[in-house]
């Protein structure tokens, strides 16, 4: 399995206009964070998990060439906005794009780009075929997806594991019976916001906390404001196992 991250921060982790922060002003290439997303490749299937703005930018900044499918993590702009940009996916491959996501998710889309479930559709328009998931294991082909359920703030999120390999973003909550499901992974991806407390996602003190909980061998995180901190100062203040993910980080389970 071969894991790369898309992207690892959030709408706050842009750079933005008039911030005097360092993250804002820095010229590490680790700094530059786009919004959270993940692409998976395992047995020559290639996985997405949510497609947000910057969809279309991560997909050639990463040569990807192939998708087999979506999975959706929960239903914000900043996970589904890029989904229009499958279409160039559907015209190389001459096929519908499979997307996995809860009742909830699939409705947002529904609002969000209406034009494309209607039954006579503009020509050219993205080309997907919707499954409906929930809190239990599903599979694509052969590969077994088990969803974790976490909570941000109060509204359910799915994390997936893969695996050895478990991604979990937008979170501040995950109950002991999920936790369960995560244990003995080996590669943890785990949101990390900032320092200060927040409502409805990990502080890093949070996600290290949780970290250490299920005590994979290496943990990642991500979704990482601009007010944490730059990736080389908040690097040295994480246990050993812990690092903080990059766009573009290429990892081998």
């Amino acid at each position: 399995m071969v894991v790369t991250f898309l992207g690892t921060g959030t709408s706050q982790g842009i750079p933005m206009i008039g911030c005097s922060c360092d993250v804002c002003h820095s010229l590490d290439y680790r700094d530059k964070r786009l919004r959270a997303s993940i692409h998976i490749e395992l047995n020559d299937i290639s996985i997405v998990i949510d497609s947000g703005p910057d969809f279309r930018q991560q997909m050639l900044r990463e040569n990807i060439k192939k998708i087999n499918s979506i999975l959706f993590t929960h239903q914000h702009k900043d996970h589904v906005a890029g989904l229009d940009d499958i279409r160039a996916f559907n015209y190389l491959q001459n096929q519908k794009i499979p997307i996995y996501a809860t009742s909830f998710v699939i409705e947002q889309l529904k609002k969000e780009f209406s034009y494309i479930f209607l039954e006579k559709q503009y020509p050219g328009v993205p080309q997907i075929e919707v499954n409906q998931i929930n809190k239990e294991i599903f599979y694509l082909e052969k590969i077994k997806i088990t969803p974790i359920e976490v909570m941000h703030y109060q509204l359910p999120v799915l994390g997936f594991r893969i695996q050895d390999f478990t991604y979990i973003t937008d979170a501040n909550f995950i109950d002991e019976k999920e936790i369960e499901k995560i244990k003995g992974t080996k590669v943890l991806v785990l949101n990390a916001l900032q320092k200060e407390p927040h409502i409805s996602h990990f502080t890093l003190e949070e996600a290290i906390s949780i970290a250490k909980k299920i005590n994979a061998p290496q943990t990642y995180f991500i979704h990482m404001s601009h007010r944490l901190g730059t990736h080389r100062k908040i690097s040295k203040e994480l246990p050993e196992n812990i690092n903080l993910a990059y766009d573009g980080l290429k990892i081998t389970l």
